[in-house]
């Protein structure tokens, strides 16, 4: 019988090379866990607590931000001048670096926050009715112009007082000092809105200009796009402007009266 010699015999040193690579794919390869990156921030305007920037950690310029309410000279044992309870919202952005209804320009990060009727300059302890956590600001702006609540924080106090997630909760409101009286004096005006186009605003403006000659009627616009129209009473009278905002009764916007000084 005739046996066939194989004509392609690898050479030695081929073999050995195909031996080490085959030992070499056989070893398990090391496993490196890389640390999952951190979701992006976001940001934006809506004041709904469902689409809401996350909270700053606290501490660093947030801390510093909560520290301001030590510059206000209230000592720890001051007898409220006026105490009521009701809802509180909060804002920020977009109102944040515009001005303030006391000239100042609003920092949504400063422990501040707005009134309808308390004297600018008052200072306030905000107690949030849920939590008992507290913080005292300063009211620096005119607002919340929305029916049923009585201050509008800033979004630091509304952190410092863990209103910020929930956006409206019940609170407890001391004025712990005024510039100026708060059942006597001050100025008044009628504001009424919002109103969603400018010829709404201009015929609301013209008929209280005709049914109130001596009174000053102005419209404008706000930083969240609606219009406004501002009601002046002669002399800026309390008992004036409470009596406009009765008989006012406008088919589109809502009657607030509104303390000036």
């Amino acid at each position: 019988m005739r046996i066939v010699k194989p004509n392609s015999l690898l050479p030695l040193s081929s073999m050995l090379l195909i031996v080490v690579f085959l030992c070499s794919c056989s070893k398990k390869t090391a496993r490196v866990d890389t640390p999952v990156p951190p979701a992006p921030s976001h940001s934006g305007t809506s004041r709904n607590p469902d689409h809401m920037p996350a909270p700053p950690p606290a501490s660093g310029a947030n801390e510093a931000t909560n520290d301001q309410t030590d510059d206000l000279g209230i000592p720890a044992n001051a007898v409220p001048l006026f105490t009521t309870t009701g809802l509180a919202s909060w804002y920020g952005p977009p109102y944040h670096n515009h001005r303030a209804s006391n000239g100042e320009v609003f920092d949504m990060n400063a422990m501040t926050a707005a009134s309808l009727t308390l004297p600018l300059g008052s200072i306030v302890r905000v107690t949030n009715v849920k939590t008992g956590d507290s913080a005292l600001v300063r009211i620096n702006d005119r607002g919340p112009f929305v029916e049923g609540r009585i201050l509008d924080l800033s979004m630091a106090a509304a952190k410092k007082i863990g209103l910020w997630r929930a956006g409206v909760g019940e609170i407890k409101l001391d004025v712990l000092k005024s510039p100026a009286p708060l059942d006597t004096g001050g100025r008044w005006c009628v504001q009424i809105g919002s109103l969603q186009d400018e010829d709404s605003a201009a015929k609301l403006q013209d008929h209280l200009k005709r049914r109130y000659h001596s009174a000053q009627v102005i419209k404008f616009l706000s930083p969240v796009g609606v219009w406004w129209v501002r009601v002046r009473v002669a002399q800026d009278d309390r008992v004036r402007a409470e009596t406009l905002a009765r008989e006012t009764q406008p088919e589109e916007g809502t009657v607030f009266l509104v303390r000036l000084d």
